[in-house]
């Protein structure tokens, strides 16, 4: 099975999961499942969120997700619990597509770690 056929899968297996547990019967697009991930790493799942700490739930997940590709380091978590990161290497330029890709494949590699997939 080529490595995009197994990706492709995951994905898919992913989003009905993930879907189906946090959805009314839509498929949840990469930005929810991001701000899902976020919600996970913050560890305050029963919280409401305004709109900029949404915004930096979605940053918490990027770094998480990007940490194992050498793009960012966990720093610290502050007073009120949230996780900062440092940027150890710049991202380099990506189309649309190729920033889906690869955001795809660190969500898909994150809950293999976290074994919701295998």
């Amino acid at each position: 099975m080529s490595r995009d056929t197994q990706l492709k899968e995951r994905w898919e297996q992913l989003v009905t999961i993930l879907s189906n547990q946090f959805s009314q019967g839509e498929d949840l697009d990469l930005d929810a499942i991001i701000y899902l991930i976020g919600v996970q790493e913050l560890g305050k799942v029963h919280n409401e969120f305004k709109k900029d700490e949404k915004l930096n739930l979605m940053h918490i997940a990027i770094c998480r997700l990007l940490e194992p590709y050498g793009f960012y380091e966990f720093d610290f978590f502050d007073e009120d619990g949230w996780p900062h990161y440092t940027v150890k290497e710049a991202l380099p330029p990506l189309k649309a597509g190729e920033q889906s890709v690869l955001m795809k494949e660190a969500i898909v590699s994150y809950f293999l770690e976290k074994e919701l997939i295998d």
